[in-house]
Parts: structure tokens; sequence; C-alpha cells
């Protein structure tokens, strides 16, 4: 804030309220200055509010007000008349700004806020330190045993969603607090939705089944996708799954301190694009996964941002052939200093069942 000449900022979305003083409550917004931090949440999370906080004094807004009225109110009261309060207009939504400037004195309500011209938190959360890159391998590795638990249960002429619920119950019973999205299970030709969700069609007699789950430990997320094949795959099959599997491998391989998203991007396509089948890839190669199971950066098509070590993206190239099969292969992937290291190192040769 000091380097932006930023002298207040409000922060309303809920992960970054965590990310900056740990509270995990679901009403909360966070007022900063360069003097003082305070977290305003409502009644129902006193105790919780007070035992979770950290770097920030705690106020319970009273029952008829909200927590980004008085985080607002005591902003204003915080800085000079000349000073404005800055946010971020990626979570800040109209009738939202509406709020925080009803909150304010007659005059100061046409010039008080500003919307932040560069993000300040998603920076900073792009890069994770020690004990965040150890939350995110244990969540990764939580997942990696799912994949083992589950392959007995993919089988021909099972409802997708039964599959789903039995990952998911797995996910609980080995510790999971949640799910971090909801379940891709997509078989046979629904496996060229990217999105497939898992739905009460049964599994093929023969044909893919692509398997996209993650789940949240300690509060961060993990992320997996495995495509697997019931039967035996035909020849259009098999060479669609090699494809993808050696533009997954070109991808992770060019993952490094210093190459941009883009280039890593373009690392996946071009080994599809020399197998004819860049016209199925319809997504981009991975994301960032932390807090958020979305996060930046992205790993995309002419994306400028530079790798740094202690980043943690996916990486997974897909192609989705319409009423045909879908196919995707995807990755946790820590940047380090000297390279990429795998979070989730479960085989990707494709497995018949």
């Amino acid at each position: 804030m000091s380097r932006e000449n930023i002298e207040a900022l409000l922060i309303t979305h809920l992960p970054d309220v965590r990310y900056l003083c740990g509270f995990t409550g679901s009403n909360a917004a966070l007022a900063v200055t360069l003097r003082k931090a305070v977290l305003f949440t409502d009644g129902r999370y006193t105790a919780q509010a007070h035992e979770e906080t950290q770097a920030a004094r705690v106020r319970i807004t009273e029952p008829l007000q909200t927590v980004t009225g008085e985080a607002c109110a005591l902003l204003e009261k915080s800085v000079s008349k000349k000073i404005r309060c800055y946010y971020d207009p990626g979570h800040t939504t109209v009738s939202a700004l509406a709020v925080m400037r009803g909150a304010l004195s007659t005059g100061r309500r046409r010039g008080f806020f500003s919307p932040l011209k560069q993000p300040i938190l998603s920076e900073l959360r792009m890069v994770k330190d020690s004990d965040e890159l150890d939350r995110i391998g244990a969540a990764a590795a939580l997942g990696n045993r799912l994949f083992q638990a589950i392959l007995p249960h993919v089988e021909a002429c099972v409802p997708e969603a039964e599959i789903a619920a039995s990952l998911e119950f797995f996910a609980r019973s080995m510790g999971a607090e949640a799910m971090s999205f909801e379940t891709i299970v997509a078989s046979g030709p629904r496996s060229s939705f990217p999105h497939g969700r898992a739905t009460a069609r049964k599994t093929p007699r023969n044909g893919f089944v692509t398997l996209d789950f993650g789940v949240i430990l300690k509060g961060y997320c993990s992320d997996m996708t495995r495509t697997v094949c019931i039967g035996k795959p035909g020849r259009a099959e098999r060479t669609a799954y090699d494809a993808v599997l050696e533009a997954q491998r070109a991808a992770v391989a060019a993952v490094r301190p210093g190459v941009t998203c883009g280039e890593v991007d373009e690392a996946a396509r071009s080994v599809l694009q020399k197998a004819g089948l860049d016209e199925y890839f319809t997504h981009s190669t991975g994301h960032g996964v932390g807090l958020e199971i979305h996060e930046p950066p992205r790993i995309a098509r002419e994306q400028k941002q530079e790798l740094k070590p202690g980043m943690v993206v996916t990486i997974e190239p897909g192609v989705y052939v319409p009423g045909r099969f879908g196919i995707r292969i995807e990755d946790m992937v820590a940047v380090t200093d000297r390279g990429a290291k795998v979070l989730t190192p479960v085989t990707k040769a494709l497995i018949e069942l």
C-alpha cells in the first residue's frame, strides 16, 4: 500500500480476508489503513472471529448494520478529507458499491472510493509461502489417494452420479473439509463435455470416463483429472489419448521461472496442432490454485505473466470430439527455483478397466 501510495483499502472478497487475517466466516469486511487493520463481522461469528483473527482488531456489527457499511464508516473517519479509499473492482458489484457509498457522510460519497488500477491481493496470493505449499501439497496428496480408491468403482453400467458420490464419500472419510468444486464424471459421448457434471446416465460398456475432482484441506484446494477407459479403446481414441498425454508432458516440462504463461500454453497447443487435434482443444491449458480453485495466473494464449517460484498451477490440455469422446489429463504443478514439481504424480498411462 505504501509503495502504491494507498492509505486506505477496503477488502470484501472472503478468500482475501482469510489470506490476510485468518478469518473463515461467511460475512466479513476488512478495513486497512497504513496504521491499522480492523475486521468487521456479525454476531454469529463473535467467538470464531476472536479465535481465528490475527493481525487485525475485531469489531462485531450491530444487528441492523452491514459489515461493509461499518467498515466504510470507519475508513472515512480514519483518513483525512483528501484521502481516497481503494477497492478491488474485480470483486465489487454495482450494488455493493452503492452500499459502500451509502455508508458515508453526504459530502464524501462522490469521490471517496476509487478502484485499484492493479490488483494487490491477487498478486500477493499468486506466490505461495512454505506453509501454503505444504497445505496445497497435502490436499493434492489426498487427491492422489482418492483416485486410487475410486478406480475399483469405475465400471460399466454404473450411474456417473454414483461414482461421484463414492468419490466424495471417500474424500470426507479421508479427512477432506469439502470438495473444491462439483465433481466431474463424464462418460462415453458425454466425456466430450469439458465440464460434464455427473448425471444419472450410466457409464458405457466401452468408452472413456473423465474424472475431474479436487478437495479442500486446511483451506487450500487441489485439482486433478484423469481419463480412464472401460473396455478397449479404438485406434482413434488411443491416438488422441497419446497426443493429449504428450501435450500435457510438454507443458509440464515448460514450467520454470521466467517462462510466460502463454509459452506454457503454446507448448501444449503445438503438440495437439501437429497431431491435427488442436481444433478440439477448446479451453486454456491451466490456472492457479490456492484458497480458491481458480486463481491467477491463467495459463492461456498470449498471457504475459511470468512464472515465479511459489506459484502453483494446473496443466490440463484436453481433446473433445463432439458426440464421440473427450480426454483431459491434469496435474497440479508447483513452480520451483529450478523448474517444476508435479504434486499429482499418479500414473497418466491409459488405464483400461
